[in-house]
Parts: structure tokens; C-alpha cells; sequence
């Protein structure tokens, strides 16, 4: 008699239930490296703005999965050829996608572990392949875009693809931004294939419009909040002090998968050449541990970790004046020479790692890689920007930034 694998359900605040489609998904996602996923806060920072923003990335990662469920449904129904190992792969490929992501993960990516999360999920994933003897061959090939139905890739990874379907939906729900509410089921029921790339149907093209606007709305309002800037700039500032003085032996104790990546020379090569260890070591870090080590430095005697841990703890957040041009010289020298008066305790060096210029840039969309593309009336396939009756706005706008202490 047949024994008939018992199908497993996940209860998801935005869509309902989720079926777990198998039993090697079901293995990788109770992998260790997929339940750290539990301990890393999709948001980072955000939540200093709304509280509600708790959510993670294993929700992430889940949601993008029933996505892509819904979105493989459609198109077989529209008649596009899709196996079942091609449709198990693609489940992987986009329940995998984010893997790589570590704890505050761009602040981390910027400072101490210099590798982009993207080839980081390469490696896990390349790393799960081998203990689930080759069985992710054909995932790790569509998340590459090395396999030939390159449409496959675009739903992983596109202006249009099922990560962004579900993040704009799940960060507005948790933030409240209702703004950021798409009709991704509308959306996916209007994808279809035309000569191997994935097309809208023309009758979606308002809600594309809607997708799109939603989008820069979250990332001015949410993701790119002056506040949660602050927050993230303040934090970098933390991992590269802390760095700055583990050269100079200047530390107490910091938790171990931490220190190993303080004491390695961290590239993509040296990932590769120790993958398994690097991966473990990586796999090790989460929220938990950058929550403690802000909490163990609070009372360290170097000025500036300390400044940076309490105000990143207590919410006494930097200042940020944020416009759209460069800010003068005299109004840098102006912030120094205020900040200068007010912590006469350190000399002129340390004062500048309290001083933080940059730039945030972002676009809703962009016309000339992955073009989002319709399927007209007449059959005719065209580009979103000559597709709409009116102009859609595809520049960069970026703001540029300056951190600092609030003087009192």
C-alpha cells in the first residue's frame, strides 16, 4: 500500500494557509540554515518607526513561495509549458532567494562581512545541494539564470517577480503603510509567456501602475525613512568602530561567530574555499547576537562605541538633515564646530566617527534592464514606457544625508 506523505500547512497573516508543496521543501525549510531565518527581522531597523515591523524572513521567504505556487497555477492554465520538477525548482529557487541575508544585513554587508547576501544564498544554496545529494541542480540553475526558460529567472528576480510581491505586501501589512498594499492577485492572474519571457496581459496595466507607485511610496516612506537612515548609518558606524578596535586589541568579549568573521579575511573566494565552516559560522549570527553586543558595549571606555550602543538601545537617535544636494562645506563645518563644543572629552579623529555624510538613492522603476512588458490587444509585445498613455518616471532621486548628535 502507498503511503501517502502527510501534507503540512502554515497559518500566514497576509494570505492564510500555506501548503508546504513536498516533502524535500518541507526538509529544507526545518534545515538549520532556513530556521536562522526565524531570528533575523526582515525590516532591520524599521521598527524604531513602526512598532508592528517584527515580522522576519522566514515569513518572507514563505509568502514568496505561495506566490509563486499561485503564479505557476496561472500560467499552466494559459497553457505554458511547466513540469513538475521545473515547478518544484522554482519553489526552491524563490523559497531559498534570501538565504544569504545576515542580521542588520545591509549595516553588516557594509562593515564586516563584505559579502553581498545574494552570493551568500548561492552558497547555501550550492552547499544544501550537496547534502541533499544534487537534488537543487535545477534550482540553483533558474536562480543563476543559467537554465534555458530564462521566464523562470524573471519570476525569481525582475521588476516583477514574486520577492517584490510579497515584501511590499507583508512591510506595508506590518507597518500599517497601507499605501503599500499592491493587488498582487490580480497581478499574477494577468502573467502569461510570449517567446520565452514573462509578459503582463494589457488588461492589467493599471495595476502594474499601482504596483509601481506603491513601491516608491514604501521606500521614501518606510525604507528609506530619515529615521530608520539614521538608525541603520549609526549602527554601520557601530560595526566598523568595533572592527577599528579589534585591530587595535581594544575589545571584550563579543560572541564567537562574530569574532570569527573580525579575524578572517571575508571575500567570496575565502567563502568558497571554506565554505561549509563560513557557512556555519555565518548561519550562526542573528538579531540576538548584535542586540547583546550593542548591550556590552553601553558601558565599554571607548567613547564613541559606548555613544553609538546607548543611543542605538535607548532610541536617542542622531540627527539627520536629509535634502537634495550635496551639503556645503560650511555647513559641515558648522555641525563639527557645534559637535566639537558639546563633547570637548575627544579629540578632533574620534569626533568625525560621529559625523556620518552619504546618500540614499532610488528609483520606482527603470526602463532599460528587465523592462516590464505587455501583451496589447493586437498582439503586439510593448515596453511599460511605451505601453502608458502617459510618462512614467524612471530617474534616479537621490537625497543626501548628515548624521550627527542631537546638540542640546
Amino acid at each position: 500500500m502507498k503511503v501517502i506523505p502527510k501534507l503540512k500547512i502554515i497559518n500566514d497573516p497576509i494570505y492564510g494557509f500555506i501548503t508546504i508543496p513536498g516533502t524535500l521543501i518541507f526538509q529544507l525549510i526545518e534545515h538549520k540554515y532556513f530556521q536562522r531565518l526565524r531570528r533575523i527581522s526582515q525590516m532591520g531597523f524599521s521598527y524604531i518607526v513602526y512598532p508592528g515591523a517584527h515580522h522576519t524572513r522566514f515569513h518572507h521567504a514563505l509568502g514568496a513561495m505561495f506566490l509563486m505556487q499561485k503564479a505557476v497555477h496561472v500560467l499552466r492554465t494559459k497553457g505554458v509549458d511547466l513540469s513538475e520538477e521545473e515547478e518544484e525548482a522554482l519553489l526552491i529557487a524563490i523559497l531559498l532567494h534570501d538565504i544569504g541575508h545576515g542580521p542588520f544585513s545591509h549595516a553588516l554587508e557594509h562593515s564586516i562581512v563584505n559579502v553581498h547576501h545574494e552570493d551568500l544564498s548561492i552558497l547555501f544554496m550550492e552547499q544544501l545541494n550537496e547534502e541533499f545529494n544534487g537534488a537543487l541542480e535545477m534550482a540553483i540553475s533558474i536562480f543563476k539564470n543559467e537554465y534555458p526558460k530564462k521566464y523562470l529567472h524573471q519570476l525569481i528576480s525582475s521588476q516583477l517577480d514574486m520577492d517584490r510581491m510579497d515584501y511590499l505586501n507583508r512591510d506595508s501589512f506590518f507597518t500599517g503603510v497601507s499605501e503599500g498594499v499592491i493587488g498582487y492577485d490580480r497581478i499574477i492572474k494577468m502573467l502569461n509567456v510570449y517567446n520565452g519571457e514573462i509578459v503582463v496581459e494589457y488588461k492589467g496595466i493599471y495595476s502594474i501602475e499601482k504596483f509601481l507607485i506603491a513601491r516608491r511610496i514604501m521606500y521614501w516612506q518606510v525604507y528609506l525613512h530619515k529615521t530608520v537612515v539614521s538608525a541603520e548609518q549609526m549602527l554601520i558606524r557601530f560595526f566598523k568602530r568595533i572592527k577599528y578596535l579589534f585591530e587595535k586589541n581594544s575589545l571584550f568579549e563579543i560572541p564567537d561567530s562574530l569574532l570569527f568573521f573580525l579575524e578572517k579575511p571575508l571575500n567570496v573566494t575565502n567563502f568558497k574555499a571554506h565554505k561549509k565552516t563560513f557557512l556555519d559560522k555565518f548561519a550562526a549570527l542573528d538579531d540576538i547576537d548584535i542586540t547583546f553586543l550593542l548591550k556590552m558595549s553601553v558601558n565599554h571606555k571607548d567613547f564613541v562605541l559606548s555613544t553609538l550602543a546607548k543611543n542605538l538601545l535607548n532610541r536617542n537617535l542622531f540627527k539627520i538633515d536629509m535634502q537634495n544636494s550635496k551639503f556645503s562645506g560650511d555647513h559641515l563645518d558648522a555641525v563639527r564646530l557645534n559637535i566639537r563644543n558639546q563633547f570637548k572629552e575627544i579629540d578632533d579623529k574620534n569626533l568625525e566617527w560621529l559625523i556620518i555624510e552619504g546618500s540614499e538613492s532610488n528609483r520606482a522603476y527603470s526602463n532599460k534592464k528587465d523592462e516590464i512588458k505587455f501583451w496589447m490587444k493586437n498582439n503586439q509585445i510593448k515596453g511599460l514606457v511605451d505601453a502608458f498613455d502617459h510618462v512614467i518616471d524612471s530617474k534616479y532621486l537621490t537625497k543626501y544625508f548628515l548624521c550627527y548628535p542631537k546638540i542640546f
